[in-house]
């Protein structure tokens, strides 16, 4: 067998051999021979060099390749001269993926052996991955989705670009104060994921993130699993920091018109290097996310102008209807009023028939009255709390409606924001409208409580159904866009909205709003 030195791994007895020494000499790529099990026989000393291991390990090893045995004489003259290039990937240790560009030809003989030269194709694969993320991450944001389902999608088409265990994209608040995860890929949802965060904070652990915050430059932590793993500090995250398998972290801030206004966390599986390159990367994809985020807030922006306008408008409409009520109110009496100036005896047939039109008149107005009060309060829960806010709604609709509440709500409603409590006052009252309107139900039971610093609204009926009531009056543009903003509202706040049929009858509405979490932290905008 000749020496190391030359590059050239000879084949155990009985297996081919193959004359290499001009090939070793001239070739720049690597040149292999394997044998009908797929093993390594040869390997020329570029083959050697990019595959990472010594001579005497690779002979006999599987090699990547996917060998295809020769077509069928009766193909020929549909193939092409050349083979064609293909990819695999090669680990020749824990942490390390290399991608070999091959073409493969079968050597002639019994032995069913084939010649393969390979390169590496790494580093231009992944800058290829790279720009088609960019790309991908461009495209979603001329989607009509949530800025959640786009920010999710981004962060998967990072862990994707660069093999990462994880990615995380979190956003702060205008003020500065409170933050939530808006997209993630890799690790789990936890709703309780900042209410633990902050614990590991009081608890002494340092959150790196904020000092890309403050710094509006990418802050890289090697080896940051091995730091805190057994860290007690946080021993509250430490399950679902075990999820995934990594090691180094980065954190890089998301800025919109020169304000920081969230990060973007990367956790980098075990033996990833985080150089240049990956940080350009992650910094293009954090351009991204920062546009989604800006995007989405003009897009709220907008869509509040249209509620508003929209209010204004059903405000014209109702007065415009209650008007002509209470003037068919006021003309009904004055018809009593001549009756009874007439100075004879009033038939009792016209005075209970008018009063009869003026009760449901009244009736009717009033009616039109608390729909408008509960259609058109712009801030009722930030006026008198969330708790109290779907109190009056349910009492209003069940007087309304005759519909049977059972109103269930639980404590700490009051440190719910203003915000998250609009938005989620406006789920509860979407919801019964969709009741009243289509259920035929009888009774509803609405349930509004936080736990573990997650707020879980519910609405459920025993009406007749979703798919009952979608096939009596099919999916109208109307209440398939009270179900998109519903979902919206959820999702902006990073929470969930199902609707699913209940057991026996009826169907229910469930929203998870995680709340956002306070941050002591003083953050630097110069």
């Amino acid at each position: 067998m000749p020496g190391r030195g030359s590059g050239v791994a000879v084949a155990p007895a009985g297996g081919p051999l193959v004359d290499w020494s001009e090939l070793t000499e001239h070739a720049p790529d690597g040149l292999a021979v394997v044998d009908g099990e797929g093993r390594f026989v040869q390997l020329n000393a570029a083959a050697v060099e990019l595959c990472g291991r010594s001579p005497d390990d690779l002979v006999g090893m599987p090699a990547p390749f996917e060998l295809a045995r020769p077509a069928p004489a009766g193909a020929a003259g549909l193939l092409e001269d050349e083979p064609a290039e293909q990819v695999s990937i090669w680990v020749p240790a824990a942490g390390v993926r290399r991608e070999f560009a091959y073409r493969a030809r079968p050597l002639p003989g019994p032995g069913r052996a084939t010649v393969v030269a390979f390169r590496d194709v790494t580093a231009e694969r992944h800058r290829q991955r790279r720009v088609a993320a960019i790309a991908r991450a461009s495209a979603t944001l001329t989607s009509a989705r949530s800025v959640t389902a786009m920010l999710d999608a981004l962060a998967r088409e990072v862990v994707l670009a660069d093999a990462l265990a994880a990615v995380q994209i979190i956003t702060f608040d205008g003020a500065g104060r409170t933050l939530q995860i808006m997209g993630s890929a890799g690790f789990g949802r936890w709703p309780d994921f900042f209410d633990r965060l902050m614990r590991c904070r009081e608890r002494g652990g340092t959150l790196r993130m904020l000092d890309a915050l403050d710094q509006r430059e990418p802050v890289v932590v090697p080896h940051r699993w091995r730091m805190i793993k057994d860290d007690p500090a946080w021993e509250p995250l430490r399950e679902y920091l075990s999820e995934l398998e990594w090691d180094s972290f980065a954190s890089v801030p998301l800025m919109i018109r020169g304000r920081t206004e969230g990060v973007m966390n990367a956790f980098f599986a075990p033996g990833q290097v985080v150089g240049r390159s990956t940080l350009e990367f992650l910094v293009a994809m954090a351009e991204q996310a920062a546009v989604a985020v800006d995007y989405a807030a003009l897009l709220h922006e907008e869509r509040a102008l249209a509620r508003r306008e929209e209010r204004q408008r059903l405000a014209r409409d109702l007065h415009d209807s209650i008007v002509q009520q209470v003037f068919s109110v006021g003309m009904q009496a004055k018809s009593l009023a001549v009756l009874g100036g007439r100075g004879g005896a009033v038939p009792a047939e016209n005075v209970r028939r008018i009063a009869g039109e003026i009760e449901d008149l009244s009736k009717t107005v009033l009616a039109d009255l608390r729909a408008m009060v509960h259609e058109l309060r712009p801030s009722t829960s930030a006026q008198i709390g969330l708790g109290e806010a779907v109190r009056a709604l349910v009492e209003s609709t069940g007087n309304r409606t005759g519909l049977r509440f059972d109103l269930v709500v639980g404590d700490g409603l009051g440190e719910v924001g203003s915000e998250v409590a609009e938005d989620a006052y406006r789920i509860v009252a979407e919801a019964i409208h969709n009741v009243v309107k289509h259920a035929e139900a009888c009774a509803v039971t609405v349930r509004v409580a936080i736990r573990d610093h997650v707020l879980t609204v519910t609405v459920a009926d025993d009406g007749r159904g979703v798919r009952a009531a979608r096939a009596a009056t099919g999916p109208g543009t109307s209440d398939r866009y009270g179900l998109t903003s519903m979902r919206e509202r959820a999702e902006r706040w990073g929470g969930t909205l199902r609707v699913r049929p209940r057991s026996g009858a009826g169907t229910s509405v469930r929203a998870v709003i995680p709340l956002p979490v306070s941050v002591p932290h003083e953050r630097v905008d110069n």
